[in-house]
């Protein structure tokens, strides 16, 4: 038996860099996973998208003006809804004390700009599965 491809909903928290987004969507299609990307940004649509499309992981990117406090919303409403296995991650745009603020958050890692598809897809490699949750 097949197993399902690992299912990522891509997010962002901020404004512009939508091709950014869609290049990063392209690689993680390319490199086998299924993609879901949205350019909502409330922490409830998000959770909802997540769990309508039964995804894995979510990753975010955060982009100038990225209200960080909506990480800790998304990791509530994940709990909330009975989803608390599904992982975060983010990456983009912070300092370095906003790095440990949103992993305090639940995020489970931050890559910071400059980090390469590869070693994106390699870490997702390492530590994304797809499967059913108790």
């Amino acid at each position: 038996m097949n197993a399902r491809k690992v299912r990522i909903l891509m997010a962002k928290l901020g404004d512009g860099y939508e091709s950014a987004m869609m290049k990063l969507a392209r690689a993680f299609s390319e490199a086998g996973y299924e993609v879901i990307y949205t350019d909502i940004q409330e922490p409830r649509a998000i959770v909802a998208s997540a769990i309508q499309e039964s995804v894995d992981h979510i990753g975010i990117t955060t982009l100038p003006g990225a209200n960080l406090d909506q990480f800790a919303a998304i990791r509530a409403l994940l709990a909330q809804e009975g989803a608390s296995h599904i992982q975060i991650t983010a990456g983009g745009f912070l300092a370095d004390e906003d790095i440990e603020r949103v992993k305090a958050m639940g995020v489970t890692e931050y890559f910071p700009k400059g980090t390469t598809y590869s070693e994106l897809i390699q870490w997702s490699q390492d530590h994304i599965h797809s499967g059913e949750y108790p």
